[in-house]
């Protein structure tokens, strides 16, 4: 019988996507990196899944790369953990249009903590922390967080952290803009869960366009970054919820939104 290292269930349109390798503190393996790509796959296809919340069982969110699979002479190699394991992983991340809420429950470090950050908001439990582990065995930062660290918190803090190999606490990483909200561990579950719920519920359309422009800013100049709005805003302007909020507007009620 397979190992179910990732849980999903889709719960009020909202795809649920649990870490669940809790004996070893949710590191990845290669089995674990390709079910979550599975069931990213899984939500993006569904018309059903308006939202995706991504969590972990157990006291951490995920300790990074399974070490013991990354120095063993029978295993994959690095050059293939990275390639065929994280990499389309934050690729997917970035490139599902619709939103991904990721709630992070105790560390998450190397592989795991770039994996959060590149979700599109995150929530932490109060006694979370990040760390970019890399430096502490020689290795550098992977998964994304050359690129997310520094644009989320800049140069110097991204540069001190990725060199130094500190631990953050959640406090540390709202007040640095590391993540959206920290909340009592105990609350995290069900505070993440009414946020996807919560933009399950509205135009995903519109909220997966509003994504990819934001995609594109971390490229664009001004002017082509206006360009792009422009197209994209003509596009959501032809979506079903764009007719309904209209409506809803002018008729004084809540809009019922399809994410069409």
């Amino acid at each position: 019988m397979e190992n179910v290292t990732i849980k999903f269930s889709v719960e009020d349109a909202v795809a649920k996507i649990i870490l669940n390798r809790p004996d070893k503190f949710n590191s990845f393996n290669r089995e674990m990196a390709l079910q979550l790509q599975e069931a990213l796959d899984k939500a993006a296809a569904d018309k059903n899944v308006r939202a995706i919340y991504i969590s972990a069982e157990g006291k951490a969110f995920c300790a990074g790369q399974d070490l013991s699979e990354a120095m063993n002479p029978d295993g994959p190699g690095i050059q293939k953990i990275v390639r065929e394991h994280y990499n389309p992983i934050i690729k997917k991340l970035r490139e599902i249009e619709k939103p991904i809420v990721c709630a992070v429950n105790g560390v998450a470090a190397g592989a795991g903590a770039n994996i959060a950050l590149a979700c599109d908001i995150v929530i932490a439990g109060a006694s979370s922390a990040f760390i970019q582990a890399f430096s502490k065995i020689s290795l550098i930062p992977d998964s994304g967080g050359t690129f997310f660290l520094p644009r989320l918190i800049g140069l110097q803090r991204a540069s001190a952290l990725m060199m130094l190999g500190d631990k953050v606490s959640a406090g540390d990483a709202l007040q640095m803009g590391m993540v959206y909200k920290v909340v009592e561990d105990a609350k995290l579950a069900e505070e993440g869960m009414t946020i996807a719920k919560t933009l399950a519920q509205m135009p995903t359309k519109a909220i997966g366009l509003t994504k990819r422009l934001l995609n594109a800013s971390l490229f664009n100049s001004l002017e082509k970054q206006l360009d792009l709005e422009e197209t994209t805003q003509v596009e959501a302007g032809q979506t079903h919820d764009f007719k309904e909020g209209i409506k809803a507007f002018l008729e004084k009620r809540k809009p019922q939104f399809k994410g069409e």
